[in-house]
């Protein structure tokens, strides 16, 4: 187990529970416990393990936690939280959406994508 060291680990801690893969380097598998009691998991997060065409599908994607965070912003901006940091914070949330979508399209133009082919 890894304790990710990015945010403020204020009321929750994010740990990576699984080896790096092979290969890619990533890891795949993360829990996300309270800080006040680190026996409390409030969630588990798996993502995909493995290219969809041999693997199948068996987790979600970068592109979904993305999308989840996109939405609650939009939420926070349409509502008595909107402001100039949130604004910001979703601009640069859509573009690094954006930026791994291109990078799909890429891949499915090349005819690779689902697989572990450059």
């Amino acid at each position: 187990m890894r304790i990710v060291n990015i945010g403020t680990k204020k009321h929750t801690e994010v740990r990576v529970i699984d080896e790096p893969a092979l290969g890619c380097g990533a890891n795949h598998k993360y829990e996300i416990v309270l800080v006040e009691n680190r026996n409390i998991v409030a969630c588990n997060v798996n993502f995909q393990d493995g290219p969809i065409k041999e693997a199948g599908v068996n987790g979600i994607h970068n592109e979904d936690l993305i999308a989840i965070v996109i939405d609650r912003m939009r939420g926070f901006q349409s509502g008595d939280y909107a402001c100039r940091d949130n604004d910001l914070a979703l601009t640069k949330l859509e573009e690094s959406l954006f930026w791994l979508r291109n990078r799909t399209n890429e891949r499915e133009a090349r005819g690779v994508e689902g697989t572990n082919k450059k």
